[in-house]
């Protein structure tokens, strides 16, 4: 089988904001941009308002007369945008998750943007050296200390796998906290000191006793929950080889065919639980279900 690679942009990478990255440290441009600008207000939860297909916005200048500390500047389009944290938030709630297909380029990357930075915010209150209280800097895209040391905010990166026989079966599995017929790829952090191929080969061997072989790179995604970013990859595993779950994260996997995904994938899914499907798969907005509609769409 040649190799395969990704036939789309997953989701969340398919990003429009202008991220305005030049704006963030001109403390005049940011005052002038939030006389006009757009707030978005999402909950402890990573929820928002989303109504009629759009996140409602509110206006910047209603939460203070100048950019706020608690804020953070996401880009601009034709206007400033801005994210706070609102733990009361109230109305027509829902995540990314929630969204699925019906998110667009743009609040995509909105969206992934604000609930990583606050994520990041919330737990970056003392400065991780010396324990001193930090504030926001930059319009909320660093944080510094009463001496200036500055910290940015911090990405977890984490790999998926597609793992293979060469032919036409794939091994999915399933953690122990979802239902029965819930099934995706194997994921895992890359640990300090660690190669993104090293990391493919021990997360897949400690979760599914499996040994990998030609692994390649398909493509990445942010993934703001809480902050962390994709990176899939696929390779080819033996399906003679036993299954062995011994790190305790994995509650079962199997090898299934082209064909059972392809079902499974027609189906819709996680949401379609309930069904009486054996197979249900992750939704649109996880790489996850790119990588594996890529692979199905094999001959």
């Amino acid at each position: 089988m040649p190799v395969f690679q990704l036939n789309g942009v997953p989701l969340l990478s398919r990003s429009v904001l202008d991220r305005a990255e030049e704006t963030r440290a001109d403390a005049q441009a940011l005052l002038e941009g939030w006389r006009d600008a757009k707030l978005l207000r999402v909950n402890a939860r990573g929820q928002v308002r989303f109504e009629n297909g759009a996140l409602v916005l509110d206006k910047a200048i209603d939460l203070s007369p100048e950019p706020s500390p608690d804020a953070v500047f996401l880009g601009i389009d034709g206007v400033h945008l801005w994210a706070v944290r609102d733990r009361e938030l109230t109305g027509s709630l829902t995540d990314l998750r929630g969204m699925s297909n019906t998110v667009d380029d743009l609040t995509a990357g909105v969206l992934s943007t604000a609930v990583a930075l606050l994520n990041w915010h919330d737990k970056a209150g003392f400065n991780s050296a010396d324990g001193t209280a930090t504030t926001s800097s930059k319009g909320g895209w660093s944080r510094v200390t009463e001496s200036g040391y500055e910290e940015f905010p911090r990405i977890d990166p984490a790999v998926i796998c597609l793992i293979h026989d060469g032919a036409d079966r794939v091994l999915l599995a399933r953690q122990h906290s979802w239902p029965e017929t819930l099934f995706s790829l194997l994921a895992g952090f890359v640990e300090a000191g660690e190669s993104l191929e090293r990391c493919v080969e021990r997360e897949v061997k400690e979760e599914v006793g499996v040994d990998v072989r030609d692994i390649h790179y398909l493509g990445s995604q942010p993934w703001p929950f809480p902050r962390s970013l994709m990176l899939g990859f696929a390779a080819v595993g033996d399906p003679a080889q036993p299954l062995v779950f011994s790190d305790g994260e994995i509650a079962e996997a199997h090898w299934f065919t082209r064909d059972e995904v392809r079902a499974a994938l027609a189906a819709g899914d996680w949401s379609a639980r309930g069904s009486g499907a054996r197979l249900l798969l992750p939704g649109s907005i996880s790489i996850a279900r790119t990588i594996m509609e890529s692979w199905a769409a094999l001959d």
